[in-house]
């Protein structure tokens, strides 16, 4: 078995009511991403993964993208785009209530919805976009292969639009 890129993933939690069992998902998703997403590993890397919620991330969209409301997922990146994998990756921010209302509006589980967040939020880490509509299907493919090798059906079956 080839050794796990060597990548530290920080979760923290800053709110109550997450279940205890994501710390595992969020780590299996990541590493699925850069593994599928071919970034160029070069050398000890490290990722932080806050789990918050709504009144927290409202905050930290309205103060860093300008939009007063709560969003499922922030990244913030302090690598540059599609560079070397190294040194401090950046951020993923998920909120609790979001992503709790939007897992239950698409009727997936919640765990699934949560990998997907992740893998999402990993990926604009890395350096992909969905602002163009051909970044948006490259991004959304990547994803799709990801969460498929996870065991997780296709998110973009349906309506659903990532924050």
């Amino acid at each position: 078995m080839p050794a796990k890129p060597p990548l530290e993933i920080a979760i923290a939690r800053n709110s109550e009511g997450w279940p205890d069992d994501l710390d595992a998902l969020a780590e299996t998703a990541v590493r699925e991403a850069l593994k599928q997403s071919k970034a160029k590993v070069k050398g000890a890397a490290e990722l932080s993964i806050l789990l918050t919620d709504d009144a927290e991330q409202r905050e930290l969209n309205k103060q860093w993208r300008g939009k007063d409301s709560p969003t499922n997922v922030l990244s913030f990146p302090q690598i540059e785009p599609f560079g070397p994998v190294i040194g401090i990756l950046g951020d993923i921010i998920l909120a609790r209530e979001t992503l709790e209302r939007e897992a239950a509006e698409l009727e997936k589980p919640f765990s699934e919805h949560f990998s997907h967040l992740v893998v999402h939020g990993f990926l604009h880490i890395l350096g992909y976009d969905h602002l163009e509509e051909q970044d948006a299907l490259v991004m959304e493919a990547l994803e799709t292969q990801i969460l498929a090798s996870l065991g997780i059906p296709d998110p973009y079956g349906d309506d659903w639009v990532p924050g």
